[in-house]
């Protein structure tokens, strides 16, 4: 008990003088420290832009009293326009690892020298930039999908190939650690008005928090939940490479992930074979977000997992979705929505057409990055 009073004061001590020695300005300030090092970063794919306007936050290793955990990578919407994101990171304090927490600024600042990927090379940021009101998307490290969004361009000069062998070193300063210090434009910009995480962004890390097989102790550094299109859905989630086949609690390896994306699928398939409406699959899509939201606050209501109860409610939600999409297909508006697509379609129609299958169609290499 003394021991762990003392751990308990020596890391609030090395709390208070790293935010005391912290700029005035910035936001950026040190709120935990755990005495050994978090895992190496895994390797997955970015999951597509759910659409303009987003900018990418890369996943990373939280820290709680179950231990580190990881907060899926996510395409978040900025608090307002001409903002950039500065990541978090783990540095070495001198006793402990200290982690500085991300924010939004009008430039990218000191992120610990960690190559995030996606643009975040360990040094500034390769992934976009405002022009005007629209942020423009290097697609040499971004995956967007250009039908949809057309203010992009290449820009492969600054972007760092990472072999995705290699372990990514996920903290600053100490042994092992990557020995990086701020230049001095970004001493510069440690000291303007920084904002704070959104609450959305705040939210995805308690999602990510009550979510068990996001721990390390669970995953061993390889979360299957590596990153997801937007905050609050598992819509597009995508794997960790090396990820473990976890049990999710409904009783199915990953069933909370794999049947809502495979009911996803066949909506598609209803979408480009013209047999669902705009409004039949805005109704499916969003019974779909609305269960993915009940599993997600159930299991953060009872440490991580669903009771049976729970389950039951779950899947029968699932399978009245799954009838739903059945009939939708087949109802009478198939031959309407065919006749439309096949003649003179309406824009949206062919717009939500073109959208869907572009999202669910295999990319090319150079559409798929990597960190």
């Amino acid at each position: 008990m003394t021991r762990l009073f003392s751990m308990r004061a020596i890391r609030n001590a090395v709390v208070v003088t790293a935010m005391a020695m912290a700029p005035a300005a910035s936001f950026a300030g040190v709120f935990i420290s755990v005495g050994f090092a978090p895992p190496a970063l895994p390797v997955y794919v970015q999951p597509v832009a759910p659409g303009d306007g987003y900018l990418w936050n890369p996943g990373y290793w939280a820290y709680g009293p179950e231990g580190y955990y990881w907060v899926p990578g996510v395409w978040v919407r900025p608090p307002q326009v001409g903002l950039l994101w500065t990541p978090g990171y783990w540095g070495w304090g001198g006793s402990a690892f200290l982690f500085h927490e991300g924010y939004w600024g009008p430039h990218v600042g000191f992120y610990g020298g960690i190559n995030y990927g996606f643009g975040y090379t360990g040094a500034g940021f390769w992934g976009g930039r405002w022009d005007g009101d629209h942020f423009a998307y290097n697609t040499a490290v971004m995956n967007v999908n250009r039908t949809v969004i057309h203010n992009t361009y290449v820009d492969n000069v600054h972007v760092t190939n990472v072999n995705v062998t290699n372990v990514h070193t996920s903290f600053n300063g100490g042994a092992g650690g990557i020995q990086a210090r701020p230049n001095e434009q970004e001493q510069q910009w440690s000291h303007e008005n920084h904002i704070a995480p959104t609450g959305e962004q705040q939210q995805h890390v308690q999602m990510a928090h009550a979510d068990r097989s996001n721990f390390a102790s669970a995953n061993g550094g390889h979360p299957v939940n590596a990153a997801f299109s937007r905050p609050g859905t598992t819509a597009g989630a995508v794997r960790a490479m090396g990820a473990p086949g976890t049990r999710d609690g409904f009783g199915h390896a990953n069933e909370v992930n794999t049947r809502p994306g495979n009911q996803q699928a066949r909506i598609n398939a209803g979408v480009n074979s013209g047999q669902l409406t705009p409004g039949e699959t805005r109704n499916l899509e969003n019974r779909d977000s609305s269960i993915n939201r009940q599993a997600q606050a159930d299991r953060a209501a009872n440490g991580g997992q669903l009771t049976g109860q729970e389950r039951a409610q779950i899947n029968q939600r699932q399978n009245n979705v799954s009838n739903a999409i059945n009939r939708d297909d087949h109802n009478a508006n198939n031959d309407r929505a065919a006749a439309a697509r096949n003649g003179a379609a309406p824009r949206q129609e062919k717009q939500q057409a073109q959208r869907v299958e572009k999202n669910n169609s295999p990319h090319p290499a150079e559409d798929h990055p990597k960190r």
